[in-house]
């Protein structure tokens, strides 16, 4: 290749990359338009300047995805070039409705005259341009654990101003407030300082509901699957920081997963909120679209474990508490959710052998089939722990509550809004009881699966299923006097027992502070209200027992940090805070130390 030819590919690049950073630039202003649009009340003369930019900047943002295409050297993948055909041909059709060129021939295509599908296009616009765009981070100067910080401590500023925009609530809402809201919705937590059906408009509860679904699975989740998709490839560096994210086995599975989690998690949200719809009462909920709205948010929200409802006392209203089939939906998605979404890839790989297993059994009787380790120790561990902590925490609510909070309800009922009131303290936050009537001992019993909370790689928080489950498993074997940690034919790493007492210990030190800190502040609380507030803060479970909305400014500054330090750990503030050995090649005599 001669000197011209090289001169003459670098212009090329260079306009590719300037027209690519108009774009994107474009398309970050039309957003905050939209923004303003949405959140601000203003004149019909400037709705109608809105739109007509709204269009231009559609006109403008397919076209250069289009000269793209043609000056371009790079080949784009199929699965980009059908998805920037289909939005382009959506795009002209919307523009094409928009100037009213066809409804006078076409009178059904008023449907499609609706600014939400307008709103929909820029914004697939946007994703599409920032997904497009560069990004690397220099691991020298953000480390995967301060980057994952980062992300959340962005999303709840952004969501905090979102949430104070005056459309987003009927009466206006404090600072704090909005701050508490924002980090509860993107810590899925679900404490509430207002009511969130009544307080928030459309607009507000959209937005909660968007905080909540990138707060439970990530925004580095979605940004670097779209990235990916976009762009067909990623740095050594950014798939080696994706792998410390989605507990991958392999960097080259890195987005594999991710393509994985995102797909499973719509396809069970969209699952979730279909059996919502059937299983609601329609004169509980009045209108089509908002029985949509209701069954989309209660379906995020439950699998997100994040606990958030429309409806003031959750399912514990009297059009609700008695729909036990609802309340089933409710609590699988919680569950599904909270167990972790590796268990849920294994366990889809260990059916999918089983069958294919039981098909070569049928065809070949007389061929030996090899029977490999597919569960592997994690599931199996996680899947043991869950289904103790479920059963143990149904019986022992069935039974503590039988005279009190469950009389109302029939035999099957007892058994369902047990066994929901067993799961929901595993980070789900919904109730179907009332919680301020529960008996001491039962409130015990929660305070125990709170803290517990969901599996690890999960949308819910706590100290997880797993780091209870080695912790157990240690001091009995301390007992037994066994050097060492067995279970299912298999030792723990020493360092996997080290992290569960880290854990352990973190999260005790974290509530015992924040409960000192409320305790002083709001002198007028319980004790107990106060730590079952703070256990449910640290766990983002969400679940309380009346005080959150009368806790002082102070206090509610304390549940923030906990609700963020539970979502995040202690553990992973402490490796972003803390610099990193970079040598070991040295040991020191052992000592042992008197414990009892």
């Amino acid at each position: 290749m001669n000197f011209s030819n090289l001169q003459k590919r670098d212009n090329i690049e260079r306009r590719l990359g300037v027209l690519k950073k108009f774009s994107f630039a474009l398309s970050l202003f039309t957003v905050c338009l939209i923004v303003f649009d949405l959140g601000f009340t203003h004149r019909s003369e400037t709705e109608l300047y809105l739109t007509d930019f709204y269009l231009v900047a559609l006109l403008i943002g397919s076209t250069t995805i289009l000269v793209r295409y043609g000056i371009s050297r790079k080949k784009f993948p199929l699965k980009v070039r059908f998805f920037d055909g289909a939005i382009f041909l959506l795009n002209i059709f919307l523009i094409f409705v928009k100037f009213d060129l066809s409804l006078k021939l076409l009178p059904f295509l008023e449907f499609f005259n609706n600014m939400g599908w307008l709103y929909l296009a820029l914004f697939i616009y946007f994703i599409r341009e920032f997904s497009a765009i560069n990004i690397n981070f220099n691991r020298k100067l953000l480390n995967p654990a301060q980057l994952f910080m980062a992300s959340f401590l962005g999303m709840i500023f952004l969501g905090t101003l979102l949430l104070m925009l005056p459309k987003a609530t009927y009466e206006g809402i404090s600072a704090v407030d909005a701050l508490f809201t924002a980090t509860s919705a993107v810590c899925v937590t679900g404490l509430i300082v207002v009511d969130t059906g009544t307080y928030f408009t459309s607009l507000g509860q959209t937005i909660i509901l968007i905080l909540i679904q990138f707060g439970g699975l990530g925004i580095m989740t979605f940004a670097s699957y779209f990235s990916y998709f976009f762009r067909g490839k990623s740095s050594y560096e950014h798939q080696i920081m994706l792998k410390d994210m989605t507990n991958s086995e392999k960097i080259g599975e890195v987005f594999s997963v991710l393509k994985k989690i995102v797909l499973l998690t719509l396809a069970i949200e969209a699952i979730g909120a279909l059996l919502v719809f059937i299983n609601l009462d329609p004169n509980t909920v009045k209108g089509f679209v908002d029985q949509v709205f209701f069954s989309i948010f209660h379906s995020i929200s439950a699998f997100c474990n994040a606990g958030f409802s429309t409806l003031e006392n959750s399912l514990y209203e009297p059009e609700f508490k008695f729909n036990y089939s609802l309340q089933l939906v409710i609590v699988t998605l919680f569950i599904l959710g909270g167990i972790g979404f590796p268990i849920l890839f294994n366990l889809y790989k260990y059916f999918t052998y089983y069958f294919k297993n039981q098909y070569v059994k049928i065809q070949h009787p007389a061929n030996s089939v090899y029977v490999p380790w597919v569960i592997n120790i994690n599931t199996r561990i996680v899947l043991v722990t869950t289904s103790i902590l479920l059963v143990a925490g149904t019986v022992l609510f069935y039974f503590f509550e039988y005279d009190n909070t469950l009389e109302e309800h029939s035999g099957f009922g007892k058994l369902v809004v047990s066994f929901f009131g067993a799961a929901t303290p595993r980070t789900a936050g919904f109730n179907s009881v009332d919680m301020t009537a529960l008996n001491f001992s039962t409130l015990m019993i929660i305070l125990i699966l709170m803290w517990i909370g969901a599996s690890p790689s999960s949308t819910g928080g706590g100290i997880k299923t797993s780091t209870f489950a080695l912790a157990t498993l240690n001091f009995m074997s301390l007992a037994r006097g066994k050097d060492r940690v067995e279970v299912f034919r298999r030792q723990i790493s020493d360092i996997s027992i080290r992290r569960a007492f880290a854990i352990i210990s973190l999260s005790l030190l974290v509530i015992g502070t924040a409960i000192f800190l409320i305790a002083s502040f709001d002198q007028e609380k319980t004790l107990l209200s106060i730590a079952f507030e703070c256990f449910s803060a640290y766990s983002t479970v969400g679940l309380s027992i009346g005080i959150t909305s009368q806790l002082s400014e102070a206090s509610k500054m304390v549940i923030i940090a906990t609700m963020f330090i539970g979502r995040v750990s202690m553990l992973s503030i402490l490796i972003a805070l803390l610099r990193r050995v970079k040598y070991l090649n040295y040991k020191y005599p052992q000592e042992d130390i008197l414990m009892n």
